[in-house]
């Protein structure tokens, strides 16, 4: 495998998105037009091996470099399918390859994703947006991307019938599809399908970064950032378990109550606090309510202190946890674990008694955040498609 050579600084504070990409040293040459296609045999969502010579009989074969985590990635899914369906029965075949490791991909760049870029995670986003196209992996390797040069997600790169590269770039002029005032990679399609030349061969790929395997260190400090924290926790009164669900704070919150005697709570924990890794860069908390009381405050932090716990933590004050769940209401009926979702207004946006569901709630939390960073982003997660 090509061996990059890096000298970077590792931000612990970076931003929830992504990096726009561009041009780097460390990022493997954009393969040229009218060079060939580059073999690959990779693993695609159905469990099965793909290469190229599966498409030999496409008269257009667009291969688009692709990722579940980047939210211009996200955008462009509902284009790439209509781009399936526009074609259908002309000669067009419409494969994506996700170049990322997913190794390499930050908490905090995944602040507008339900998953990461694994192959089973990849499964899910399809089965999700119901692609109509197949979906490949080679993040495993990054051996085809290395051949082929994507610089973002998504990276367009279209093939004629002796699958020569006549075009490459971006599919279109904007992230915002209501934006859009040129569609090169359409355009490419339609001249080569009509045996005319491409007007335009070559456009900027924008988007987000490529993840390349170096990028891992970066990742991985960033994960083991919380091991160095400072964990605590508050007690807390009856009146300030009311001021809680009234949420005054101006964020959206996850309250989590939860025991250290209770087996679903000790088991999701670790999924609370991904949760405030990967959106705490958004107007958004994570806060755990523990219901022991109060003279176990020190089994309490234990607990806290070997998960890391880089959550706002509190504690009952009282010694009747009845007294806290009638101060919380909410139809709460006192078990635990019990999560809800709150709205800078105090309003529940997501409820449940019992153990979460990791991606109904990153999904609950993703429609409600704003456009903080991206304008699109609230809409594609209230989208159906």
């Amino acid at each position: 495998m090509l061996k990059f050579t890096l000298v970077f600084a590792i931000a612990l504070s970076a931003l929830a998105q992504d990096e726009v990409a561009k041009p780097s040293a460390d990022a493997p040459p954009i393969l040229k037009v009218g060079a060939p296609a580059p073999d690959f045999n990779l693993p695609g969502i159905d469990g099965k091996m793909h290469s190229l010579h599966e498409y030999d009989s496409a008269k257009v074969l667009v291969l688009v470099f692709t990722c579940n985590h980047c939210p211009v990635a996200q955008m462009y899914e509902k284009r790439i399918k209509q781009l399936v369906t526009d074609y259908s029965g002309r000669g067009v075949t419409v494969v994506a390859i996700n170049p990322n490791d997913p190794t390499a991909v930050r908490y905090s760049e995944m602040g507008h994703t339900d998953v990461n870029d694994t192959l089973e995670e990849m499964k899910i986003r399809a089965a999700y947006r119901t692609f109509n196209f197949m979906y490949l992996t080679d993040g495993d390797t990054q051996k085809v991307a290395l051949k082929y040069g994507p610089t973002a997600t998504p990276h367009a790169f279209i093939f004629d019938k002796d699958r020569i590269l006549r075009y490459q770039g971006r599919l279109d002029s904007s992230q915002r599809e209501e934006l859009v005032t040129k569609r090169e990679a359409r355009a490419a399609i339609d001249s080569l399908l009509a045996g005319k030349p491409i007007a335009v061969e070559n456009t900027p790929a924008v988007g987000c970064s490529t993840k390349w395997a170096y990028k891992n260190v970066a990742a991985r400090a960033e994960a083991s950032a919380p091991e160095k924290a400072n964990v605590s926790v508050d007690l807390i009164s009856v009146e300030q378990v009311k001021a809680l669900r009234k949420n005054t704070g101006g964020k959206f919150v996850v309250l989590n109550f939860w025991a250290t005697w209770c087996a679903p709570c000790v088991a999701e924990f670790p999924e609370l606090q991904r949760l405030l890794q990967m959106y705490r860069k958004r107007p958004f908390d994570v806060v755990t309510v523990s219901i022991n009381v109060p003279d176990e405050k020190n089994l309490v932090l234990n607990f806290l202190k070997e998960q890391h716990a880089i959550t706002k933590n509190l504690l009952f004050n009282f010694n009747d946890p009845a007294e806290g769940v009638a101060a919380f209401g909410s139809d709460w009926s006192g078990g635990v674990p019990f999560t809800v979702l709150l709205s800078p207004e105090g309003e529940i946006l997501y409820r449940t008694q019992g153990a979460i569901n990791p991606l109904e709630l990153r999904r609950a939390i993703l429609k409600a955040l704003p456009d903080d960073h991206y304008i699109g982003t609230k809409a594609y997660w209230n989208s159906e498609f």
